[in-house]
């Protein structure tokens, strides 16, 4: 993977526990291209490689922007970007990658945000209000105080589009979330990114009056019931090599292919930003990432090699 270096050049407390930064680039050669909903790699340092979704303005070719919840606990990416990085520091970010591509062509989008969610949100809004396309967005947060980008979204040319929904309990964010999808629009499409509960509930209203085809979703981790279902030990079959591996019940592919020295790209190690998703020529696996889309799972022919495992004995890999 060939990295790119970053200066730090501005740090801003958006909200209460969220910082944005924006990576300059030095010298002659452009930053990397992408469209909305793209995210980067961010080496933090110590080892320890996070994703964050891009939440500037995609024409800026010299500076990118993220943003970065710090969470309690961290697993050491949220920590290090909040109390370690500073104004100044050299940072290096993977080339853009888009696993949740906005349709700029939609005859009306439905954005939905809860928390650090806005951030690849925020990015289609701005993209939609530029090309003079329908669009609505509803961020949902705790507080005002916790709701980030609120004077960008609140003083830019598209406030009048923007619903905040702040405070709300369980019970009221689930009716919220039923009023604002109860009515379809026919060639519209619904885009939603935020923490695992309310990712939950949104896709169940989504997919009760959507076609799934029109939901289209980022989580920031999987689904805790199918990370921790019962495992079983299979065997994978790598095609390419001509070499068969058993993966034990308590070890996953990358695991297996780690310990015997043989290379597969992987990021996140949790299912969610789709670096070592990996074709499979045959067998059926047995999805535990929330990277695949519904439509991606039913073929069959593709999976998470990081957290996703296989329901039969065996499963023969594209590698």
């Amino acid at each position: 993977m060939v990295l790119i270096n970053v200066k730090v050049e501005k740090i801003t407390q958006e909200a209460e526990g969220i910082r944005s930064f924006v990576l300059a680039k030095k010298g002659l050669f452009n930053l990397p291209a992408y469209s909305p909903g793209a995210h980067i790699d961010v080496h933090c340092g110590e080892g320890i490689i996070r994703q964050y979704s891009l939440c500037g303005d995609p024409a800026d070719r010299r500076h990118l922007m993220i943003a970065v919840r710090q969470v309690a606990p961290s697993r050491g990416g949220s920590d290090l970007m909040h109390l370690a990085v500073e104004e100044g520091d050299r940072l290096e970010i993977g080339a853009p990658r888009n696993n949740f591509p906005l349709d700029e062509t939609a005859a009306h989008s439905v954005l939905l945000a809860a928390g650090i969610g806005i951030t690849p949100i925020i990015a289609m809004a701005d993209r939609l209000h530029a090309r003079g396309r329908s669009f609505a967005l509803h961020y949902f947060s705790r507080a005002p105080e916790h709701t980030a980008f609120r004077t960008r979204l609140t003083q830019g040319g598209y406030s009048d589009k923007v619903s905040f929904h702040e405070g709300l309990d369980v019970l009221a964010t689930g009716s919220t979330l039923d009023e604002i999808l109860a009515y379809p629009i026919s060639g519209g499409q619904v885009y939603m990114c935020g923490p695992g509960a309310f990712m939950d509930r949104a896709e169940t209203s989504a997919l009760a009056h959507w076609p799934a085809s029109a939901v289209n979703l980022e989580r920031f981790a999987a689904k805790p019931a199918l990370a921790g279902a019962p495992t079983n030990p299979f065997i994978i079959e790598l095609a390419r090599r001509g070499v068969t591996l058993e993966v034990g019940a308590d070890q996953t592919i990358l695991d297996v292919l780690d310990a015997n020295e043989i290379d597969a790209a992987f990021s996140c190690e949790q299912g969610v930003c789709g670096t070592c998703v990996t074709d499979v020529l045959s067998g059926t696996p047995e999805h535990r990432d929330s990277f695949l889309s519904l439509k991606q799972r039913s073929s069959g022919r593709m999976m998470c090699l990081c957290v996703s495992r296989a329901k039969g004995g065996k499963l023969v890999l594209d590698l």
